[in-house]
């Protein structure tokens, strides 16, 4: 075969491996760009939606009956504190709606006595009072319950200590009621118990 004629077939057939692969390129870069206007189209601010978000909503509750002194589990609030705290074991419940609800019991060194049923929220750190107990052990609902937040900068910080030591693991609740009832019971502080597990 004449070289003339032979380099004329390699140059014929390297003409067409290229066309082929200048095709591929061209076709491959279409596709990224479609590729790219539907992200960017995707991901337009006219377009865009927000997602839904569940509304919290209390439950409804009832109040317990009168706390029985044989039902009252004292609970360490601080060196600070002015008055002894209790809670009342058969009060306290875990709704749906992820308030722990429990009737307190305050009693100062003169002897007064103050009770109360509450609830906590762990995820938003506050409180609520929705009733005072009487001394003829019935309950007067409070005028215009509202959630507080909880904080430590008073003296009896009741609150926070049944958050931080027993009720609450940050945002969540720390366990189910029997798991707040030993807790309380046994002085097994939340605190303490991680210090424990820390070693």
């Amino acid at each position: 075969m004449p070289i003339s004629l032979k380099r004329f077939r390699l140059s014929a057939l390297y003409s067409a491996k290229l066309a082929r692969k200048c095709a591929f390129i061209a076709l491959a870069g279409c596709s990224l760009s479609a590729v790219a206007q539907d992200v960017s189209k995707g991901f337009a601010p006219d377009s865009y939606v927000e997602p839904e978000t569940k509304v919290w909503q209390e439950s409804a509750f009832q109040l317990p009956a009168p706390p029985v002194t044989a039902n009252l589990m004292e609970f360490y609030v601080g060196p600070t504190a002015t008055q002894s705290f209790f809670i009342d074991e058969k009060s306290l419940s875990i709704a749906g709606d992820g308030v722990i609800r429990y009737t307190l019991v305050s009693k100062s060194k003169s002897g007064a006595v103050n009770i109360s049923y509450e609830g906590i929220r762990c995820a938003t750190d506050e409180r609520k009072q929705y009733a005072y107990g009487m001394a003829d052990n019935t309950w007067v609902l409070a005028r215009d319950p509202i959630w507080h937040p909880i904080t430590e900068l008073v003296a009896n910080r009741q609150h926070a200590a049944l958050v931080k030591d027993y009720f609450c693991d940050t945002s969540i609740i720390a366990g189910t009621v029997p798991d707040i009832v030993k807790r309380i019971k046994f002085k097994q502080p939340l605190s303490l118990t991680q210090d424990v597990n820390r070693r």
